[in-house]
């Protein structure tokens, strides 16, 4: 058996609030330590190691994945002023390309289809222009991402951002479409892309501070040296993120200003290129809103999606000038059972995201000319299936008379539709297309509802190939159970071509709907973060527990797993309830909470302080932190299996939190299982390339399928 590496102790002791805590590996933050990256990479050779008798496991579902994927495909092209935007993607290559072709007919909104037999090296559609070859881009380097691109009104220059190493630093650079030249502009240390004016002279963009904050807006003029960009907009507030764009009308720039519980908008009008931002409500602690600009009863307003009125949302509409709350008017008063989360504008109406009992849910308003009535119609794109995920899809243009709609499930590969609003017509233009003769009627879903401890309902998504629990329908069978909870963030049911080579082993996944995430509405938040953030970790033990005591599976046959907060998550339950699962996996894992909290110098951590507490300031945070996070609580536990990943270049969950997560499970749990693996040119979001993205997912769900006894297990239908 080989033998794990151990880290060396060098202990440092600290005390704060009356507590005492020392921390043995706090030495492995140093990133450029020879001695550091030879432990990551003695970890990284046991962990291949530990693995090696997977290594056929792993190339059979990289090749299961391959061969489901189209690989030279195109997407729906989008229409945005006279041209059709699309993604193309070619069979070999790990990066697409970006296109577009001309309108030819300014009334027709039917997207252009590509020919049947469409050649990879040949245009996809007639006219057709390659705005960006990724893959000629990121040619020469290990990590590759499109930080965003973004055509100048006239439609003449395109702005684009890279990162090349993974810490989400982009460099801009501007290329004229028509002579395929670079201008000498390069902008570096972006926070992704750029928003052009109302002319093609000047754009905005943003930059961030020491902790990695976004805290500036700037205005670069085309032909100029960056160092004599304008700074438009400075917060100095440290729990405040800084984004900027433009309205749908293309009328405002828009700065937002948000905590995590406050906003703040700032409006510049776009044709004037020296205006200086007006704020239009100021900033009201626990006020959130966001801003839109609409014509709603004939005039010029802005829409204002607030939570002044109750912590669900209501859609309100005001002058498209300053004014406060108290003069916001309703257009969709709150309601305690809908949470509102989105409004995009169009000329003549409104196009809703929402959610109830835990469904996503598209809603268009049509709007008139009576100021006092302004909605003429209220109505839904309605979808079959109690786990279909919809969305509003893009829709740049303000004057389109079709609303671009996506759906999927956890069988049913997403779908991109046109619903059009003259004649209500709901029309497919594309389904993913998965290869290998796959049918969504060959799997079925399922919502399930565990009992928390305090005794709240948490619904369970879950979808099964048909035919695996045995003809009664009732054998245990392996679950792969997925957990976020934080942020508000919802994880509604999606379909996963990679999933299939679990699901097609005979395994089952789930998502727990926990709390801390927005399934349920802002209350579901709410009531699992600060105080309350130990029913996130209720939530996801007590669901692993109704999938054992409804008979689904039993605990040695479920893996867990969560990323980033997630990842926090997965640690969290591995301290509280070891013996509820068979295996974990924690990724990109935000363990190292107390330490990460402590310290406002660390990217993000001030900004965090609304999600999880001021633990330097705050003595009853830092026990309830203390309480909870991973690398605290370690301690001689009959741990399950344990994968840990992470990547070195990690800018949101520094990689020295798996690290010293790992390092710790090995000293006090010397009996456990626990493997770590470190990307050693990635970011946040892992590898670059779809590919290398390929094969560490096969990685991944490798380990899964060992863990859940599947590894030796043929594919359903197999010969």
């Amino acid at each position: 058996m080989p033998v794990p590496p151990v880290a060396p102790r060098h202990p440092v002791t600290t005390t704060l609030h009356g507590h005492t805590r020392t921390d043995e590996y706090e030495w492995l933050r140093a990133k450029e330590d020879p001695a550091v990256l030879a432990h990551l990479e003695a970890e990284n050779a046991y962990t291949q190691e530990r693995t090696a008798h997977l290594a056929d496991l792993r190339g059979a579902i990289y090749d299961e994945i391959k061969a489901r994927t189209l690989e030279t495909d195109l997407s729906v092209p989008t229409r945005v002023r006279g041209f059709w935007y699309y993604g193309r993607s070619f069979e070999g290559r790990q990066y697409g390309a970006s296109c577009r072709v001309p309108v030819t007919d300014p009334d027709d909104w039917t997207p252009p289809q590509p020919a049947a037999d469409a050649h990879p090296d040949e245009p996809a559609l007639p006219g057709e222009e390659v705005l960006l070859d990724l893959d000629e881009l990121a040619q020469g380097h290990d990590f590759f991402s499109m930080g965003g691109s973004s055509v100048s009104p006239d439609d003449r220059l395109l702005a684009y951002a890279v990162d090349v190493v993974g810490d989400e630093r982009y460099t801009v650079r501007v290329l004229d479409l028509g002579t395929r030249e670079l201008h000498d502009d390069v902008l570096t240390d972006v926070l992704g892309g750029v928003t052009w004016g109302a002319s093609a002279d000047h754009f905005y963009y943003t930059t961030v501070d020491d902790a990695w904050r976004p805290d500036k807006v700037w205005r670069h003029r085309l032909g100029t040296a960056q160092a004599d960009d304008e700074l438009v907009f400075h917060e100095p507030d440290g729990r405040y993120f800084v984004g900027v764009g433009r309205t749908r009308s293309r009328r405002y720039v828009m700065i937002a200003a948000s905590s995590k519980t406050t906003s703040e908008f700032h409006v510049i009008d776009a044709a004037d290129p020296t205006a200086t931002p007006v704020c239009f409500a100021e900033r009201t602690d626990g006020v959130e809103y966001s801003l839109e600009h609409a014509v709603v009863g004939g005039e010029d307003r802005f829409l204002v999606l607030h939570n002044a009125t109750g912590p669900e949302f209501e859609l309100g509409h005001a002058p498209a000038s300053p004014t406060a709350p108290a003069d916001w008017q309703p257009l969709l008063p709150h309601d305690l059972a809908v949470r509102l989360e989105d409004v995009d504008a169009f000329a003549d109406h409104l196009v809703v995201q929402q959610r109830s009992n835990g469904s996503s849910q598209v809603r268009i308003l049509d709007l008139g000319d009576d100021p006092a009535h302004p909605v003429t119609a209220d109505r839904f794109v309605e979808f079959p299936g109690e786990l279909a995920t919809v969305g509003a899809g893009s829709n740049p243009a303000f004057e389109q008379p079709t609303i671009r709609v996506g759906m999927t499930s956890l069988s049913r590969p997403s779908a991109v539709y046109d619903h059009d609003l003259r004649t209500g017509e709901l029309v497919l233009r594309k389904q993913a297309p998965v290869l290998g003769g796959y049918d969504a009627d060959e799997y079925e879903e399922h919502r399930l509802w565990a009992t928390s401890v305090d005794g709240v309902q948490v619904p369970i998504s879950l979808v099964v190939r048909k035919g695996v629990r045995g003809a009664a329908g009732t054998d245990p069978i392996p679950v792969h159970l997925y957990g976020y909870g934080a942020y508000e963030a919802s994880i509604d049911p999606y379909f996963s071509v990679s999933r299939l080579s679990v699901l097609d082993r005979g395994a089952a996944f789930a998502i727990a709907h926990i709390r801390g995430g927005g399934e349920m509405g802002r209350h579901w938040y709410d009531d699992g973060k600060l105080a309350h953030k130990q029913h996130t970790f209720d939530d996801f033990i007590a669901s692993a527990r109704h999938l054992v005591e409804t008979g689904w599976t039993t605990a040695e046959q479920i893996v867990g797993e969560g990323a980033s907060a997630g990842g926090l998550l997965i640690g969290a339950v591995a301290n509280q309830a070891p013996e509820a699962f068979g295996g974990l996996v924690a990724g990109v894992p935000f363990v190292d909470t107390l330490t990460t909290m402590l310290d406002a110098t660390l990217p993000l951590t001030i900004p965090e302080y609304d999600e999880w507490g001021n633990p330097s300031d705050d003595p009853v945070a830092y026990e309830r932190i203390a309480g909870y996070a991973p690398y605290e609580n370690v301690a001689d536990l009959p741990y399950p299996a344990i994968l840990a990943e992470t990547s070195l270049n990690d800018t949101r969950v520094l990689y020295v939190e798996a690290a010293k997560w790992v390092a710790r499970l090995r000293e006090r749990a010397p009996q456990a299982d626990v493997l770590l693996r470190t990307e050693m040119a990635a970011g946040h979001g892992g590898v670059s390339g779809r590919y290398r993205a390929w094969e560490e997912r096969a990685f991944t769900l490798a380990w899964i399928l060992d863990r859940l006894g599947l590894a030796d297990r043929p594919l359903l239908g197999s010969p």
